[in-house]
């Protein structure tokens, strides 16, 4: 039974990794969560993630992955760089190696916590373009951790087939889509909630809530849409 067993949420406070979180809480009977501070623009990213894991009772690790921004420069950590689609159609906000990593720290201290179960929120249906969000890179880098590590994780993606409407569904059917909305980071300009409205993440974000909401509503009044 998954009860009996514990959790590491890959986490950063934002929409995807909180709803995480909360579906994690639903499926084991100990879950902690890990935050990589690798010079993110906004700490407010990693200061929200700390209050929201005080608030829901679960240990943070925080681990320095400072490093990374210096072999990979992106949009996320540098301010001269413009959040925008890159040459190759990638945005200049993926950052090279950047779930390789984090998944690897964070078996690293899974195993040493004796927990086998990680959890993250990347996704196939909108990952941007990102090619460690996608279903075979996970699969790919649960086989080799295992190898590595001689160690049975299971690395779990519960977000990989749902589009952002689907993501927000899902918080909902945990009881959870006004504490997303209100208390998560997404917005690559540093404002909490629904954000700048303006940046990719933010209009991926509302898009997608929107869209569910307006789901719901024909829902509860007895149509049907897409």
């Amino acid at each position: 039974m998954l009860k009996n067993e514990k959790a590491v949420v890959v986490f950063s406070g934002g929409q995807d990794s909180t709803t995480c979180l909360f579906w994690a809480k639903e499926q084991f009977g100990e879950v902690e969560t890990v935050t990589f501070d690798y010079g993110q623009r906004h700490k407010l990213e990693i200061e929200c993630a700390a209050e929201i894991a005080r608030e829901q009772g679960v240990k943070q690790t925080v681990l320095d992955m400072s490093l990374l921004n210096q072999l990979a420069p992106n949009a996320l950590t540098r301010s001269d760089i413009e959040i925008e689609e890159g040459e190759n159609g990638i945005p200049t906000t993926f950052v090279d190696g950047r779930n390789l990593l984090f998944l690897s720290f964070a078996a690293v201290l899974a195993k040493q916590l004796g927990a086998k179960h990680l959890v993250t929120g990347v996704c196939e249906t909108d990952f941007s373009g990102y090619p460690d969000c996608r279903d075979s890179f996970i699969k790919s880098l649960n086989v080799t951790l295992n190898l590595a590590m001689d160690y049975p994780f299971v690395i779990h993606t519960p977000l990989m087939w749902l589009d952002k409407a689907d993501t927000w569904e899902l918080a909902d059917r945990l009881n959870v889509l006004d504490y997303v909305r209100t208390h998560t980071l997404t917005c690559y300009n540093g404002i909490k909630g629904d954000g700048c409205g303006e940046c990719p993440a933010c209009q991926l974000r509302g898009a997608g809530l929107n869209k569910y909401l307006s789901r719901r509503t024909a829902r509860m009044n007895g149509g049907i849409t897409s």
